[in-house]
């Protein structure tokens, strides 16, 4: 493995408790705020110490509690690159990618490849404050990959920015980072990012790490809520296996799933977009009234209370295109349905 990560931090009342294997890949952490992404960025770039564990990169140990390793920044050949890139105020970007490279013999020829390789020669001698959010960027991406690193770490590089700037920026890191061949750990909590930019996911909740898994186990067959919340779930309830379905108190429906329902299941997830409007009583019919309207930019959501459901249950949340809602046969009561295999069952 490239990168193994295997670390326990407390912090205050949180804990942190991280396992995960990384190939030559751009793997993606994603999380809420306050789930422990950055701490854990910070632990493997030697910022901050775990209280127990390991941490080894492409063979060398960086962090080992029982040999009392702990080797210092410097000497992780990690790169990390900070939200708001941190570059050198008072230097030129020439300066700025310079004082990355430790041979002074090739500091100068290091400098140029660099600077010819992110398109930053008309800009070299411009400080920081005079560069574009772009230039910026690539600037402090130069100054890492000049310093000879085997890891990168990305720690939400564009939450301070536009959605337009960040879309721009994104795929231009995206490009850029495509040519490097060791690990790049990408945190986020934005899916769609993590979908565009990544090859897979390690979800963290509430301090804890989730198998590693592919981005497409994530968005079609998430194990449990918090990954099902993460890839954009928006309806959940309680369930009870019966066989090859599930029956959820809460709305008084039972779903069949399509295959053999395991045991310990207790909750299960539907998106909103597979909420689909059906005629008469078909398979997973749910008779419905209309409890809410809302009028998407470009959908139209609608909040609906399955007949029968008790008093407290949650809306079921259904997404679709205007044109379906205003053809719709009635807009106070509604039959919905759901395909088998569109249930997200979650433990």
């Amino acid at each position: 493995m490239a990168l193994l990560v295997d670390i326990r931090k407390q912090l205050g009342n949180f804990q942190l408790d991280v396992r995960f294997e990384a190939e030559n890949e751009r793997l993606a952490l994603l999380g809420a705020s306050g789930c422990g992404k950055s701490v854990t960025l910070r632990c493997i770039a030697g910022i901050l110490t775990p209280d127990e564990g390991r941490i080894v990169l492409d063979g060398t140990v960086l962090y080992d509690s029982a040999s009392r390793i702990d080797l210092p920044p410097q000497k992780r050949q990690v790169g990390y690159l900070f939200q708001q890139y941190a570059l050198f105020p008072n230097m030129t970007v020439r300066q700025n990618i310079a004082a990355a490279v430790r041979e002074r013999t090739r500091r100068q020829a290091v400098t140029a490849e660099k600077l010819r390789q992110f398109q930053l020669e008309d800009a070299a001698e411009k400080k920081p404050w005079q560069l574009s959010g772009g230039q910026q960027q690539r600037t402090a991406l130069a100054r890492i990959l000049a310093s000879g690193p085997k890891a990168i770490l990305l720690d939400e590089p564009f939450s301070a920015l536009d959605s337009y700037l960040k879309y721009q920026l994104e795929l231009e890191l995206t490009e850029m980072l495509e040519q490097f061949p060791g690990t790049v750990l990408w945190v986020s909590h934005d899916r769609g990012e993590v979908f565009r930019s990544c090859q897979r996911v390690c979800v963290l909740d509430r301090g804890v790490s989730q198998p590693v898994q592919t981005l497409d186990g994530l968005f079609r067959h998430p194990d449990t809520e918090a990954a099902a919340r993460l890839s954009g779930c928006k309806n959940y309830a309680d369930a009870v296996p019966k066989g090859s379905s599930v029956f959820l108190p809460d709305w008084n429906v039972t779903l069949e799933c399509g295959g053999a329902v395991p045991p310990d299941i207790r909750r299960v997830g539907i998106r909103a977009h597979h909420v689909r409007l059906a005629e008469g009583r078909g398979e997973n019919a749910i008779p419905c009234t209309v409890a809410r309207v809302v009028e998407d930019v470009f959908s139209t959501i609608v909040l609906l209370r399955p007949v029968g459901a008790a008093p407290a249950a949650p809306p079921l949340r259904m997404e679709l295109d205007k044109d379906a809602w205003e053809k719709a046969p009635g807009t106070e009561t509604v039959t919905v349905s759901v395909d088998p295999r569109d249930i997200l069952l979650l433990r």
